[in-house]
């Protein structure tokens, strides 16, 4: 199959399953007027986010890379009125971004977004004794994914979920000699979790609008 078959069917599902409303296609617009990165999940991956999140029963949501705040609005709107998503990014004017598009979604009173880097954001919400999360979402800077799977368990409970995306790196992910950072860090998160008690974990595949990519799933035990 083609990019282009990929692309016709990410179409069809989202037309069908996950169509785009005003404050989605308004925050995918501000974000590219701002000149943010085309990176933000496919509109059928934010519903999967959304899905996971209602069948999690989710109350509170870490998510790891803010971007546009894209993803965040898909999360956001499956948590309760009181529930909460803090979403942490590296870069001031991306989170600028997201907070407008957040705010302009009606999900500001729900979602929080905390700018710096995420190695140094992570103790401070771990100082508040913020948590314990339900959902732990994690799209940011590849090469820390092992250091990032590892505070979401220092923030999650037994019964919580974590994901991490962009984990095929079109197809590197298998290569144990690549040099690629993002690769040798995608690679220590994925035995990380093979390896960890606390944690069982499986990861899929994916072809798309996104192109040849993929997510690791992971349930937080006892």
């Amino acid at each position: 199959m083609s990019q282009e078959q990929w692309n016709a069917v990410d179409r069809y599902f989202t037309e069908q399953l996950a169509p785009a409303d005003e404050a989605l296609s308004a925050a995918l617009a501000a974000s590219d007027a701002a000149g943010l990165p085309a990176i933000a999940v496919a509109p059928n991956q934010g519903k999967l986010l959304q899905l996971l999140a209602r069948i999690q029963g989710a109350r509170t949501v870490l998510e790891i890379g803010t971007l546009g705040g894209y993803s965040t609005i898909w999360l956001a709107r499956a948590l309760p009125e009181d529930g909460k998503v803090i979403s942490l990014e590296y870069d001031p004017r991306h989170a600028e971004v997201a907070r407008a598009n957040l705010a302009h979604a009606g999900l500001d009173k729900i979602a929080e977004v905390r700018t710096g880097p995420a190695l140094e954001t992570l103790p401070v919400l771990a100082a508040e004794g913020a948590g314990p999360f339900d959902l732990v979402f994690i799209d940011a800077d590849k090469g820390n994914n092992p250091h990032y799977v590892e505070w979401a368990l220092k923030l999650t409970r037994p019964g919580s979920v974590i994901i991490v995306d962009n984990v095929v790196r079109n197809g590197a992910v298998a290569d144990p000699d690549s040099t690629d950072a993002s690769v040798q860090g995608t690679r220590r998160a994925i035995e990380l979790m093979a390896e960890h008690p606390r944690l069982s974990a499986t990861a899929v595949q994916t072809v798309g609008s996104k192109g040849y990519d993929g997510f690791a799933l992971a349930h937080v035990l006892a």
